[in-house]
């Protein structure tokens, strides 16, 4: 009888994830936001059963994604059916909600890694210097229209679109880390209520102000800027890539430290909870509240800032 359901579940799980496969690959609209359903299925069986029953499932998920798709849907299935397997198996295991992310965002970046890997030595397609490409052929063809009408185009405008091209190149690996974790929070935004209402006991969140990064992290970015201030590499070499990733990736955990305390703050003094929501959406939109943000985290990180608050309170 045990066999039977797990047999049942699974199979009624599949066509979900045939179902939701077939409409993020052939309904572009409504494709983007179903895309974040996919490792729902994973998730549920995953959560109930034994990891060789999930591994079993997750591989005849890929079988399934050849059979209804072109080779795009065996990546689709490859990296959300993974995420979601593992995910699912932290849950089933009474993990914490981070671990779950943590472990689901790592999974998620090797599979995007070992992707775009695939895709270089396979198919001999680099997706990424394609994008970078249409980028700078997208300027090419702006200061050419200008051209046209008789229009002096901006050198200084130019030249910051240049730099700005050439920094998305650099930074890919950043890219590949953040739209990982990115991607990752979404899909848990979008699956767990749904596990919830099947019954599964999914792990909450802790309060965001009670986030507080390990103090080594300010160490590495103190290092990390030290230096890049003594080798000042040259732009394109190896050692300006790996400083540029570092620094790019420690300045995003310190502007993540920064919102954590803001929401401490408010919370402490008492202020409407749309207070630190409105200073977030400003960190995306201006360049000097993200300074702000990154400053008042790294001083929390470095000087205790909560602790000190709490006393006072």
């Amino acid at each position: 009888m045990k066999n039977t359901y797990k047999l049942t579940e699974g199979a009624i799980l599949l066509a979900i994830f045939a179902v939701l496969l077939l409409i993020t690959l052939y309904i572009p609209g409504l494709g983007m936001i179903v895309n974040f359903f996919l490792a729902l299925p994973f998730l549920m069986f995953a959560s109930k059963h034994d990891w060789k029953s999930t591994a079993v499932f997750t591989l005849a998920a890929v079988l399934l994604s050849m059979i209804l798709g072109s080779f795009l849907a065996i990546p689709l299935a490859l990296a959300y059916g993974t995420t979601g397997a593992v995910m699912g198996y932290l849950v089933r295991e009474g993990k914490s909600r981070f671990a779950v992310y943590i472990a689901g965002s790592i999974v998620f970046l090797v599979n995007l890694v070992a992707q775009y890997a695939l895709s270089i030595v396979l198919f001999n397609i680099n997706f990424i210097d394609e994008m970078v490409t249409v980028f700078r052929s997208s300027v090419d063809q702006a200061v050419k229209m200008l051209e046209q009408m008789n229009q002096t185009p901006d050198e200084k405008l130019i030249n910051q679109f240049d730099s700005m091209v050439d920094m998305i190149e650099v930074l890919m690996p950043s890219m590949f880390v953040l739209s990982s974790f990115l991607i990752v929070f979404l899909l848990q935004l979008a699956s767990f209520p749904f596990m919830k209402r099947f019954g599964i006991k999914v792990p909450g969140w802790r309060p965001l102000r009670e986030l507080n990064l390990p103090k080594s992290i300010l160490w590495y970015y103190l290092i990390t800027m030290i230096v890049a201030l003594v080798m000042q590499p040259v732009q394109g070499s190896y050692w300006f890539w790996v400083i540029s990733n570092l620094t790019f990736i420690l300045q995003m955990l310190m502007v993540l430290q920064g919102i954590a305390f803001i929401f401490y703050f408010t919370q402490i003094k008492g202020y409407p909870r749309a207070v630190p929501i409105i200073v977030v959406v400003l960190v995306f939109l201006l360049p000097f509240v993200l300074y702000i943000v990154r400053i008042l985290g790294i001083m929390d990180l470095g000087f205790d800032l909560r602790k000190r608050l709490g006393e006072k309170k």
